[in-house]
């Protein structure tokens, strides 16, 4: 009797395990542009030439500042962070992108989609953090100028660099750890040409509470605490500035933050409209969707290297400079 007991519970012990691991799948099926699939190989034209102008400006913005001395400044070395979290983000979206442009080869596994999302939002978690800290220095260098070398040492920026690293990515762990125990065994195709983490949860077919709270809560503790932190240096950076007497020498000090407000608005502007449309936009067309995700990834890597490039003077000089050496 004890025998059939044990043998009888045995089943029920494995079967949750049995079940959890069938509704798991095998790919997702990832979405181009809706309505134009028949002109996807023209439609990347248009997107290789975006992802190459992101990649080649960014990779140039870095070649740069490493190469020339007189960039080794707290400054750009930050800059140097931004350029390297935007080739981050390019990078991680550009195959499954072109594979979908090109051969319509959609399916991704569910690893490769699980390492795709570490990927991606982890730089987006580490782009905010260097944003952050450009704020921070602009501060540093309009308010306390004197103290601005002492404060930003070369090892202090190092520390700095590697607590972004840690920051951006050790948040992911347990929020991907909790995805991969749910089940899907709903639609497998997702909205978008990459994985995102709110799109491959809304196709579970078991409860997603903790993971929406887990993930809204890494989102508020980075991208929201960091987005407020920046307000309130500029609203402390302004307080500074409007005590300055000379109207040159104010000029000149909002001059100076142009380019790091302009990555600021490119940055979170589209974050919060696709967090806004998977918040609230569940009957937007499929379409919108696509849109703002591709806007999201591709337009701060583009837009970065050019803002800067043309708003830098040391930036656009030290360009020039190596151009002209080569073709001398």
């Amino acid at each position: 009797m004890v025998l059939f007991l044990q043998g009888s519970w045995l089943p029920l012990l494995i079967m949750p395990f049995f079940n959890q691991s069938i509704f798991h799948p095998a790919v997702f099926l990832l979405t181009g542009i809706p309505g134009f699939e028949s002109y996807h190989a023209w439609l990347s034209i248009p997107f290789c030439c975006l992802y190459a102008i992101a990649i080649s400006g960014n990779g140039m913005i870095l070649f740069v500042i490493l190469t020339e001395s007189s960039l080794h400044e707290p400054m750009y070395y930050f800059l140097s962070m931004l350029s390297f979290t935007d080739l981050g983000l390019c990078l991680s979206t550009l195959v499954t992108m072109l594979r979908i442009f090109w051969f319509n080869a959609q399916e991704i596994s569910f690893d490769a989609c699980i390492s795709q999302m570490f990927f991606i939002h982890g730089f987006t978690f580490m782009e905010s953090s260097v944003l952050l800290v450009m704020a921070f220095d602009r501060f540093i260098a309009i308010c306390n100028p004197l103290r601005y070398a002492t404060i930003l040492t070369n090892s202090r920026i190092i520390k700095v660099g590697f607590a972004i690293v840690i920051r951006g990515t050790t948040a992911l762990v347990p929020l991907l750890l909790l995805l991969k125990r749910l089940s899907f065994c709903r639609s497998h195709v997702l909205h978008h040409s990459y994985c995102f983490h709110p799109d491959v949860m809304k196709l579970s077919c078991t409860d997603t509470k903790i993971n929406s709270a887990f993930g809204l809560a890494i989102v508020i503790s980075t991208a929201g605490i960091d987005s407020v932190l920046i307000l309130l240096s500029y609203v402390l950076i302004i307080h500074s500035v409007l005590s300055i007497a000379s109207p040159k020498e104010r000029k000149k000090a909002f001059g100076t933050c142009v380019s790091h407000i302009s990555a600021v608005a490119i940055f979170y502007i589209p974050m919060i409209s696709l967090s806004l449309v998977h918040r609230f936009g569940k009957h937007a067309p499929p379409l919108v969707h696509t849109l703002i995700a591709n806007v999201y990834l591709l337009i701060p890597p583009v837009m970065n290297p050019i803002i800067y490039s043309v708003k830098t003077k040391q930036i656009r000089k030290a360009v020039l400079k190596i151009f002209l050496s080569k073709l001398i």
